[in-house]
Order: C-alpha cells, then sequence, then structure tokens
C-alpha cells in the first residue's frame, strides 16, 4: 500500500514542476510578442501610415425635415401649411405633429443618435523624434535664408507676430509665404506644423541638431522640435514692391488726448507717403499706421483712440497741406490704415485653468458663422472654444479646442448645430446665433462645394442640387431657432449681421454672458484682428440670382414663423433686412 502511494506523491510533484514551467513560458512568449507588436505600430505610423481621410463636420438635414421640390403655383403639403401658421406659433403649445410650426421641430433621429467623436491617434513627440531621427535627411531647397534653430515657448516667443498652423500640409514654403503677406521678415515652424511670424527674434540659438522634426507636408526641410524654432528669413523684396493682404484704411481721426498711450512710436522719413509708413510700422509689428503731414505714428487701437467715431475726410486733407499755416485743431487729426500685422495683445489663447461646471453650447444653423464666432470669442478671452464634432480642416487652422472632448470643461464653450431636444437638454445655456436663412443657405452651399474658403461656381447653382438643397434645409434653419428657444434653459440670442455692424458691443454682450472678465484693450483687439486667416476672401456671388420666386416664397414664409417665434419668447425681433419686402 505505501509503495503506490510514494508513486503518486512522485507523480504528482514531477506535475506541478511541470505546469509551473509551462506557465513561466507562457508568460514570457505573450511579453515577447506584445513587445514586437508594439515596435511594429509605431514603425508604421510613422512611416508608413496613409494621411487622414477628411471627416464630415456636419450631418445632412434630418429626412423629417426635408420639404418637396418647390413647384410653380403653389407649395401644397407641408410647406404651404408651415407658412399658413407661421403667423400662430406660441411656445409650448400643442400643435398637430404633422403640420404647422409644430412641424419644424427636428426629429431627427439621425442627427440625435449620431455621436461622431473623431479623433487622430498622434504619436508623442518622444515616439516622432525617434522615427525622424531614423529617417535620414535630405536637402530640400528653400525659398529664404534659413537662420538657424533658436529657443522657444509659450510665454516668451521667440517670434511675436501672427501664428497659423497646418497638422498635415505644413511646410516651410507655406510658412514663409504667409508671413511676407502679412508684412513680416521672418519665419519660423515648430513642431512640424505651426508657423510663427515676426519681424524681430527675440530668444537664444541653439544646435541645429535640437531642431529635429520635419514638415509634416514635406519631409527633409527642419521644421523646429519640442521648444525649437527653425527660423527663416522671407523672400526679399525691394521696399514699395511689397504685396500685403488686408491693408484697409480705417479713416481719419482726430488726435486722442492722451497720444502717448496710442502713438506708441514716431517715425520721421523724407518723402514720407502711406506706403512708407505702413511699412515702416509693419517693421516695428503695429497694427495700426496713422499718417499726419510728414509724421508717421504707429500703434494700437485703445480706450482712448477706439476708432469708432471717424471725422470728416476734409480735416485730415487739410492738415496735410501746410501745417504751419493752419490752426492748432486741424494739425491734429491722422489718416488711419490697418497693417496686416496681428495685434499681439489678444493672440496667445488656453484651455480653461479649472474644469468648468457649465456647459456652454454655440449652436447655429449651417452656414451661420459659427466658426467667425468662435475666433472672436477666442481673441475677446483668450480661451480654446470646443466642437460637439470634429473638423480636421478647423484644427489645422488652430482651432485647438476642436480635438477636446465637448463634455471636458476646459473649454469656455462649445460648437453645435443640432437641434434635438435631447441634445438641447444637456447644455446650461446657450449662445444662439441666427443668420439671414439667404445668406446661410448660400454660405453652406459653397462650404458644401468647395470647402470653408471656396465658392461654388455657376454650374453649382444651376444643377438640381440647388433647389433641392434649399427644399431641405430652408426648413432646417427655422427649426433650429423653434427648438433651442423651446427646450434651451438659458438663451442669448445674437444676430450675425449686427454683430457684424457693432462689434465691441456685441462681443461685450457674449463675453458677459459667459461670465467672463475681458478687458476693452481686447475687445479692441479681437476687432482688429476679426477676420483671421480662415475667413473667405472677398464677396464672390453667383452672376445670376439662384432664388427662383418660389424659393423666396418658401424662405419668407419661415422668416416670418420665426420672428414671430422670437417675439413670443420674449426676444427681439429679426432685423429688419431679413423680412420680405
Amino acid at each position: 500500500m505505501a509503495k503506490p502511494l510514494y508513486r503518486l506523491q512522485r507523480f504528482l510533484r514531477r506535475t506541478q514542476l511541470f505546469l509551473l514551467f509551462l506557465g513561466v513560458a507562457y508568460i514570457m512568449a505573450g511579453s515577447v510578442l506584445l513587445l514586437q507588436r508594439a515596435n511594429l505600430v509605431v514603425t508604421q505610423r510613422g512611416a508608413t501610415s496613409p494621411p487622414l481621410s477628411s471627416l464630415p463636420s456636419l450631418p445632412s438635414p434630418p429626412w423629417t425635415l426635408r420639404m418637396p421640390p418647390v413647384r410653380v403655383g403653389g407649395y401644397g403639403g407641408r410647406s404651404s401649411q408651415i407658412i399658413s401658421r407661421g403667423q400662430g406659433y406660441q411656445p409650448g403649445s400643442p400643435l398637430d405633429d404633422r403640420t404647422g410650426t409644430r412641424w419644424l421641430m427636428s426629429r431627427n433621429l439621425e442627427i440625435r443618435h449620431l455621436r461622431r467623436r473623431w479623433f487622430h491617434s498622434l504619436m508623442t513627440e518622444k515616439d516622432m523624434s525617434q522615427v525622424e531621427r531614423s529617417t535620414p535627411r535630405r536637402n530640400v531647397p528653400q525659398k529664404g535664408s534659413y537662420m538657424g534653430c533658436f529657443l522657444d515657448n509659450s510665454k516668451e516667443r521667440a517670434l511675436r507676430g501672427s501664428v497659423s498652423t497646418d497638422f498635415r500640409k505644413m511646410t516651410s514654403t507655406m510658412c514663409q509665404d504667409t508671413c511676407s503677406a502679412s508684412g513680416y521678415q521672418f519665419a519660423g515652424l515648430e513642431y512640424g506644423s505651426e508657423c510663427y511670424c515676426g519681424n524681430h527674434i527675440t530668444s537664444l540659438r541653439v544646435r541645429d541638431e535640437e531642431c529635429n522634426l520635419d514638415c509634416k507636408g514635406e519631409k527633409g526641410s527642419p521644421c523646429g522640435g519640442v521648444g525649437r524654432l527653425s527660423v527663416f528669413t522671407v523672400e526679399d523684396v525691394l521696399p514699395g514692391q511689397r504685396r500685403y493682404r488686408n491693408v484697409r484704411y480705417r479713416g481719419c481721426f482726430r488726435e486722442p488726448e492722451n497720444s502717448s498711450s496710442t502713438s506708441l512710436v514716431h517715425v520721421l522719413q523724407p518723402n514720407l507717403t502711406s506706403q512708407s509708413c505702413i511699412e515702416a510700422c509693419m517693421n516695428k509689428e503695429f497694427p495700426l499706421a496713422m499718417l499726419r503731414s510728414s509724421d508717421c505714428f504707429c500703434g494700437y487701437a485703445t480706450t482712448d483712440f477706439t476708432l469708432h467715431e471717424p471725422a470728416e475726410e476734409e480735416h485730415c486733407s487739410q492738415s496735410n497741406t501746410t501745417e504751419a499755416s493752419l490752426p492748432s485743431t486741424l494739425q491734429r487729426f491722422y489718416q488711419v490704415y490697418q497693417t496686416p500685422v496681428q495685434d499681439s495683445r489678444c493672440t496667445e489663447r488656453k484651455f480653461l485653468p479649472e474644469k468648468s461646471s457649465s456647459l456652454v453650447a454655440l449652436s447655429s444653423f449651417p452656414g451661420a458663422g459659427n466658426t467667425w464666432v468662435r475666433h472672436l470669442i477666442e481673441l475677446a478671452t483668450g480661451y480654446y472654444t470646443g466642437s460637439y464634432y470634429f473638423d480636421g480642416t478647423l484644427y489645422n487652422r488652430g482651432f485647438k479646442g476642436e480635438k477636446d472632448y465637448w463634455k471636458s470643461g476646459r473649454t469656455i464653450c462649445v460648437k453645435t448645430h443640432e437641434s434635438g431636444r435631447r441634445e438641447i437638454e444637456m447644455y446650461d445655456s446657450v449662445i444662439l446665433l441666427i443668420r439671414s436663412p439667404y445668406r446661410s443657405l448660400m454660405a453652406e452651399f459653397n462650404r458644401k462645394c468647395a470647402g470653408h474658403l471656396g465658392y461654388a461656381s455657376d454650374q453649382h447653382w444651376k444643377t438640381k442640387e440647388w433647389p433641392e438643397f434649399v427644399g431641405s434645409y430652408a426648413s432646417w434653419w427655422a427649426s433650429h431657432v423653434l427648438d433651442w428657444l423651446r427646450f434651451g434653459r438659458r438663451v442669448l440670442v445674437v444676430h450675425f449681421e449686427e454683430l457684424q455692424t457693432a462689434l465691441v458691443p456685441q462681443l461685450r454682450s457674449i463675453t458677459s454672458f459667459l461670465n467672463t472678465t475681458v478687458t476693452e484693450d481686447k475687445l479692441l483687439c479681437a476687432e482688429s484682428n476679426q477676420d483671421g486667416h480662415f475667413k473667405r476672401s472677398g464677396v464672390r456671388q453667383p452672376t445670376f440670382d439662384p432664388f427662383t420666386p418660389d424659393m423666396r416664397g418658401l424662405i419668407d414664409g419661415l422668416i416670418h414663423a420665426v420672428d414671430q417665434a422670437l417675439r413670443d419668447s420674449n426676444h427681439t425681433g429679426l432685423p429688419l433686412e431679413y423680412l420680405p419686402r
């Protein structure tokens, strides 16, 4: 009996040792495989990953909101009922789900259930540096002269002019062209995608090897590093032959009482012209150039010199003749020009230092100027705005809050085009941006056909897509406003056109609604930099009126419905220019 028991004990001991050995071998083999897989993923991301496809920033309109094609001789069905009942809207009234203004309430399940939280799986700077070091550099011809690698940080910028970003296509030539068009002499690149401009380098030079990142759109070209700036001089152009964008004449203004706070630099030049004065002020990185006879002054807009009350042009023409023969009152007027140089008082932006407990929406119908208002809010407050979506194009344009989770509480407000009850009630308050439906529809059609900065061609306007677009989206414009008025908890209505004509007062109202303290100088700075680098250049309209009489009849009926709803909700009605004439 003892002998079989002894054999069983020996067998069990050997089995335990064998199983332990198998377990250790299994764990070691798994660890090796995981390490190899991680290394393969990093290599593939850095070397062979295809470019990310552009993602849609906006869904199609609800199928429940799509109108039947506009027909000659009447509207029939839902269209005619919307127009006829537009004047009778009352908030909270039980209306038929299939007719009247109630039908305009968005019931789009497609939009309500979309959660388009797109994130790029970007590599860390450490991983990126390892990949860049393993890639042999090749000499890429540069447009300007390379000055070297310089220190740079967010508090003490090496170049303190304008900033632009492109996380996919940045090249040294693109950065130099941007800085040259804005009147700067130096262009600096950092992190492979950020472009900084300036006329003075204010930091120390370091070893060129520390600028070890390639440009996103040009492999082999130095584009700075982590806290390192690759600086180029822009292509040399003779004085007087430069061509700048966004130089505009602001008007004739009386010299302020405290001129020392505005006219910071006095430039004396023989044979002074407006062009030479503008160039002198740009070289000194000032946004305003002011001429008075043979004197040139450079400065900023301040509370003592707001540029909000222009004088008659004859005052400047008289004061620019012979100063000695004129009364002293006529010698105190400036001809003021806005230079392309950005006002550096409001260009720095950051995330909120503490997570906000209140979620504020910046809601609008597509094409109503949401991106422009985000730009203004970021300039005035210094904080990033967020987005319910992810638009890679806007992220590349410098809207860094675009990639942040929309409920993170790190952004001062969140862009959205949603209008369902569930989506509206997720926010504590809303800035409801409204624009004329005629302009909104055209702007959104331009975006769909040619992107954020392009224009649709005449051929696009003549296709069948345009009337179908109007039939679908016009009712969405109305339902968007009505939903937010009905379900929004705290609503500030902002009209796009009023923001254009009275920017500073409207921005003051917006920042107050956001419970943010903003200085008057920052508001004036936002006014000076209001166009940004994303706005469509000029106003290019189709050569013919794209709106047919039937389209106008449909849109005018929706305008009446929205106007009545605003008044019934104790808001100011739509601007008079919206209403049918």
